[in-house]
């Protein structure tokens, strides 16, 4: 039996090689929409296009959904939830990739990397002098979440000489490879209070955990860097912050609205390092996102799929592999 494999948008080739050296499987690769393809597929490897509920409950042959990435946040898990579908993410491949970006980002914001080049290239080379740049070491990071990436960017703060403080408040106790010397901050504020830098690791999909009311906690001007979702941060209140002062900088990967809008004021912001949701595409990171992705496939229908690459695992009771 040859299964039907619809690939969505573009992956490394040695995740297509994965599919094409299988045996049994047909893939067909789409960069825009996914149908009508979907609807005679057997499984699909997704990048950024947005599955519907519509969508999979008209894909009556799919059995597994596969992300090329960590997040799902433009996937109907409820639609797969009801079919009993699961959806498999890459797992922890993309964490020293996105750690990286952060301290780059951190960096950049820290000492006004953009600017600087900018002025530069203007021929401004006067501007020298009038920068406030500050530097890393001696100074608090506040890490809110502590998943994989978390700790791994605690774990480069700490070698920049950072004090690291983290919240997490899906997290009852740190983890067991949590880093030495990393206080826990109970509460939310007093995090905020301690912070000079303040990075995001959280999942997006529910109310932002910074806004208006978080920035008036601080306790002194801060700088922000998000690499994980958008709408973990109120941008309006950030953009607030940013133009009085309690956000000294602010490095951004992410947006509330992706692609952001000509008109969003955070891009005509000086103090404001930018990035297009790059943080994971590193040519290492991409290789093994196609990768683990393709592989989540194969190993479904041979049965072995590892439960813990499963998001909706709990809700479709699912054990390990599929038919």
């Amino acid at each position: 039996m040859t299964m039907k494999v619809l690939v969505g948008g573009a992956i490394h080739e040695d995740g297509l090689a994965l599919l094409r050296d299988a045996g049994g499987v047909e893939f067909e690769s789409c960069e825009d929409s996914l149908v009508p393809s979907l609807y005679t597929a057997d499984a699909l490897l997704v990048r950024t296009q947005k599955v519907t509920a519509e969508m999979i409950e008209k894909a009556t042959q799919l059995k597994i959904v596969s992300r090329h990435g960590i997040g799902y946040d433009a996937i109907a898990v409820n639609a797969l939830n009801a079919r009993g579908i699961p959806l498999a993410l890459v797992g922890g491949v993309s964490t020293h990739a996105v750690a990286e970006h952060t301290l780059a980002l951190m960096l950049a914001a820290a000492r006004r990397l953009g600017e600087a080049g900018r002025r530069l290239r203007a021929g401004d080379w006067a501007s020298r002098g009038r920068f406030h740049m500050t530097e890393l070491r001696g100074k608090t990071l506040l890490v809110i979440g502590f998943g994989r990436i978390g700790r791994e960017v605690a774990r480069r703060a700490i070698a920049f000489g950072m004090n690291v403080v983290a919240f997490d408040p899906h997290l009852a106790e740190p983890p067991d490879d949590a880093p030495e010397g990393v206080r826990r901050a109970e509460h939310l504020a007093d995090g905020l209070a301690a912070a000079d830098f303040i990075s995001l690791h959280l999942p997006g999909g529910g109310a932002p955990i910074l806004g208006a009311a978080e920035f008036a906690q601080l306790g002194k001007p801060v700088v922000v860097v998000n690499t994980a979702r958008g709408d973990v941060i109120d941008e309006a209140a950030l953009v607030a912050a940013l133009n009085d002062g309690r956000v000294a900088a602010a490095g951004l990967d992410v947006f509330a609205q992706e692609p952001p809008a000509p008109d969003n004021p955070l891009l005509a912001m000086e103090q404001v390092i930018l990035t297009p949701h790059v943080a994971s595409l590193t040519t290492e990171n991409t290789r093994r996102m196609g990768m683990v992705s393709a592989r989540n496939i194969l190993d479904f229908f041979a049965g072995k799929l590892d439960r813990s690459l499963v998001v909706n695992a709990d809700d479709i009771g699912f054990t390990g592999g599929g038919s």
